[in-house]
């Protein structure tokens, strides 16, 4: 089981790190939302729970909880900009299906 980044998604989170002045890395999760079922939950995490696995990629930790990570398994972080858009790009390959707009997904 992994969970990766690319390297701009690796720079973007340890500048936000750094900026914030504290923090272990990066929580990825998933929770129930959306029309298609499932949507990403990205936070910053300052403390590991119990059922938490780490994958270090590029010198950032990133924590995902052990049910999330049924749907995560094999995700790869990125980070875009696309004109005035800019934000964190998950290139699951768990995903089945996921809404026209883009917010949820299903596997």
């Amino acid at each position: 089981m992994s969970i990766t980044m690319t390297p701009a998604a690796a720079d973007h989170v340890r500048r936000f790190l750094s900026n914030r002045g504290k923090g272990l890395g990066l929580r990825l999760g998933v929770r129930t939302s959306g029309c298609s079922g499932m949507a990403y939950v990205l936070e910053f995490a300052d403390e590991l729970e119990s059922d938490d696995q780490v994958f270090e990629d590029q010198g950032v930790k990133v924590i995902v909880d052990s049910k999330s990570l049924l749907y995560l398994d094999g995700t790869q972080l990125d980070y875009t900009k696309e004109g005035l858009n800019e934000g964190f790009k998950f290139n699951n390959p768990n995903v089945k299906d996921a809404c026209g707009c883009g917010e949820s997904f299903n596997v």
